[in-house]
């Protein structure tokens, strides 16, 4: 891991308008200025394991111009159902910054770390912003598989969004060595085993770790990506607390590839937010053998 400083970012700036993500070139923006701090007055939390955001958000320095982000309603849910504030958030594949930029909205302190060092830099840039200095925010170039420089049960949320095998790249070409979104998907759910191992290291005991995964398609056949997710993380030593079913929309594969058309299958809708916990103990852990189908009999 490298430490991405506002120092680093600032000399990027002079040097650069843009980041170049996947085939997407996004404008940084240097000091933002915000005029929205948060979802609309009238929204609640929500309170059931089905969640849908029509309206996907765009307060803050949020914007849905990187490929795969997720809604920023997600970690505001999380971050407020599952923390308080001075608690310290980590988001080990932050992406466009989603997650810290809430975190710093909400007083949060927060770690992101990416390994495309241009997110962690389109991240800096989201974050450029006045009024919240409360939190503590640190940014990395780096990889989720190994968190060398976060300490053993540091961490009192991790909310992360992994890619879906290599259904959405990340990095334009193989150059950014060991691309989670770039892997054949045996090899994919290796890496995803030594991330999960080293979220459960990280994070403290009784904590929670919510991860975003959704599944695809091949040959007009379903290609089920989350649960084999999900019982890598159960096999790391987490409990389940929760699956949360995420209604997608304005899908951009969709509205590419099937709009329109008569398929002899049905257009996947549908994500899922797993929210794990971290046992106090190994009896805990014995004790929620309900939440691992495998020891049902």
């Amino acid at each position: 891991m490298r430490e991405i400083t506002q120092a680093d970012y600032l000399r990027f700036l002079s040097a650069h308008d843009h980041v170049t993500i996947g085939n997407a070139k996004i404008k940084l923006q240097g000091h933002w200025k915000i005029k929205e701090y948060g979802p609309p007055e009238e929204y609640e939390p929500e309170r059931t394991t089905v969640w849908s955001f029509p309206d996907r958000g765009r307060w803050a320095t949020h914007r849905g111009n990187y490929r795969g982000n997720w809604s920023p309603y997600i970690p505001r849910n999380l971050i407020l159902k599952f923390t308080e504030e001075g608690d310290t958030v980590l988001d080990q594949m932050m992406g466009s910054g989603t997650t810290l930029v809430e975190s710093k909205l909400l007083n949060r302190n927060a770690i992101g770390v990416d390994i495309n060092p241009e997110a962690a830099m389109l991240t800096r840039d989201r974050l450029n912003f006045s009024g919240f200095d409360k939190a503590e925010i640190k940014t990395f170039e780096g990889d989720a598989r190994t968190l060398d420089k976060i300490e053993e049960e540091s961490i009192d949320l991790i909310a992360t969004h992994p890619p879906y095998g290599n259904i959405i790249t990340y990095t334009k070409s193989r150059e950014i060595n060991g691309d989670l979104s770039r892997l054949p998907f045996k090899e994919y759910l290796i890496g995803m085993k030594r991330v999960a191992e080293e979220s459960f290291r990280v994070l403290k005991k009784g904590k929670h770790c919510a991860i975003l995964m959704g599944d695809g398609r091949k040959y007009k056949h379903y290609v089920p990506i989350a649960y084999p997710v999900m019982k890598i993380f159960l096999d790391a030593g987490f409990i389940l607390k929760e699956d949360i079913i995420k209604i997608q929309w304005n899908m951009k594969t969709t509205r590419e590839k099937w709009q329109s058309k008569n398929y002899d299958f049905y257009l996947i809708g549908h994500e899922h937010i797993f929210i794990f916990r971290k046992p106090e103990s190994d009896n805990e852990y014995r004790k929620y053998k309900f939440s691992r189908p495998e020891l049902w009999l």
